[in-house]
């Protein structure tokens, strides 16, 4: 596909996405249609859907509308790339220009934030004079980041090996575990290190945040709200101890037996936890703030009523994670939000009405080069 054919196969995608189709079924569906694109179209065209994604207000400022021709025209402005050279016509790419077109649009400074309305009032009430540069990064790509299994081998081994197999990547301060992928992340899943458990893609700020969490040797760690088991694994390759995941939807799990082998460590997929635990993991359902760049439609999907939502869900999970904590035991809960009413003002309410239980420490880590945002408290159960 010529790049000008690149930009009309987004434009399609985007017109989905505006009639209400999720983007992941939208760029699907449009690949079912088009077989004979090849994956460096298909990475092509994705990226020029989630650079709209991500910045749809400036987008549509930029380019005069909402519809998927006037989002990617505004996204090609956005880049500094001259529409006229892509929009031409010929063979597969767009028409050309019309003259109302070329009329260039100028994103106010809200737009350029893209950022619901509602939804910037609360990064200036979460994050004060850090909330522009929190949101300007959110327009940007996240970076590729891989956690070195240091069961297996130091990180500079790993990065021999991956240089070996066309990937190169480079050491960051965030983690002592972290590197940050320059070059052939798409080799990442076929590689050997990746199937022999040399490594696995885990971001920046969610390792340095199992490494903030003390794990003693020989205790009982459960991972309350698993998932895919990024985190218990994260802890497992640090220490030797007894290591129990569970999820509330156990299918989420479903290929953590198989990592857990991969990396030589072994994790126990529970549907009801037994006894009590030293720790207790309570990685709970967020907005994902923190993580937009790699999820920017959940940014504009995300409502008042759906966030309320979260913090309820997220109070009940900790109520009912507490029990499950031995006496001295830690109860530590994570989100990779930015957004106070999901981090700070969930663990002020719990300490203020459960009088058991001490604050042993809180940290946040910002949307930057080498993380996420991520936030996380460690809760000691005293009585």
């Amino acid at each position: 596909m010529t790049p000008g054919a690149r930009v009309a196969a987004a434009i399609e995608v985007l017109d989905r996405i505006c009639a209400g189709e999720p983007a992941e079924k939208a760029l699907t569906n449009w690949a079912r249609g088009a077989r004979y694109a090849g994956s460096k179209d298909r990475a092509a065209l994705r990226d020029h859907v989630f650079s709209v994604l991500r910045c749809w207000q400036s987008c549509a400022a930029r380019g005069g509308g909402e519809t998927g021709r006037a989002l990617m025209l505004g996204a090609l402005r956005d880049q500094g790339i001259d529409p006229d050279d892509l929009f031409t016509g010929d063979g597969h790419a767009p028409e050309p220009l019309t003259e109302a077109e070329r009329v260039l649009g100028e994103p106010d400074a809200a737009a350029m934030r893209d950022l619901p309305e509602w939804l910037w009032e609360r990064f200036q009430a979460s994050l004060g004079a850090d909330a522009e540069a929190a949101a300007r990064a959110l327009r940007t790509r996240a970076p590729i980041m891989l956690r070195v299994n240091l069961r297996r081998a130091a990180r500079d081994e790993i990065i021999a090996r991956l240089l070996d197999e066309g990937i190169v990547a480079r050491p960051v301060g965030i983690a002592q575990s972290a590197l940050h992928v320059i070059e052939g992340e798409r080799r990442i899943a076929g590689s050997q290190c990746y199937s022999e458990g040399w490594i696995e893609l885990q971001d920046g700020s969610s390792q340095a945040a199992m490494d903030a969490v003390e794990v003693p040797e020989g205790t009982r760690v459960l991972d309350y709200c698993a998932g895919g088991g990024g985190k218990v694994l994260a802890l497992a390759a640090r220490i030797e101890a007894a290591f129990f995941a569970h999820d509330a939807a156990p299918s989420r799990m479903r290929d953590l037996p198989a990592r857990a082998a991969r990396a030589g460590v072994k994790v126990r997929c529970v549907d009801r936890p037994e006894g009590r635990f030293d720790l207790v993991l309570c990685d709970a359902p967020c907005s994902g703030s923190g993580t937009w760049r790699r999820t920017p439609e959940a940014k504009w999907a995300l409502t008042p009523d759906r966030l309320t939502e979260l913090t309820e869900i997220q109070a009940q999970i900790l109520a009912d994670a507490a029990p499950l904590v031995t006496v001295g035991g830690q109860l530590v809960y994570a989100t990779c939000s930015v957004l106070n009413e999901e981090n700070q003002f969930i663990i002020e309410s719990y300490s203020s009405n459960n009088p058991g239980w001490s604050l042993v420490g809180m940290q946040q880590w910002p949307i930057s080069d080498e993380g996420d945002g991520f936030f996380l408290a460690q809760l000691r159960r005293d009585c």
